[in-house]
């Protein structure tokens, strides 16, 4: 049965979360455990306000938690099956990039005989 639309809204918005590359960077640092704005920008190189922003979002969206600590908030991700879903592309763009390479190299062999009779 396919989703209605005002589902499939719902599923565009959560990919569009995923699809700004600083906020990808701001999972991956988390992936190791909970950490603050200032460790996250130590590992990301992003600066305070970018780290903040994509925070904001990522906690929208529901996929990273916060919890206050004394002075700071520390962050960390709610939904881990993200990172299985990370993996599923990788390894799909992967493969893709494969089956590329194999085709180049098929055609670069389609050419050598030509080469070698000049």
């Amino acid at each position: 049965m396919p989703l209605p639309p005002v589902a499939l809204a719902h599923v565009a918005d959560y990919f569009k979360v995923l699809s700004e590359l600083s906020r990808l960077q701001v999972l991956c640092c988390l992936r190791s455990g909970s950490k603050n704005v200032t460790e996250i920008m130590e590992e990301t190189g992003l600066g305070q306000a970018n780290v903040s922003k994509h925070l904001k979002i990522l906690a929208q969206a529901g996929i990273v938690s916060r919890t206050p600590k004394g002075v700071s908030v520390y962050y960390e991700i709610a939904e881990p099956f993200i990172f299985d879903l990370c993996e599923l592309v990788s390894d799909r763009l992967s493969f893709r990039l494969e089956e590329q390479s194999q085709q180049l190299k098929q055609l670069e062999s389609l050419r050598r005989p030509e080469v070698m009779t000049r």
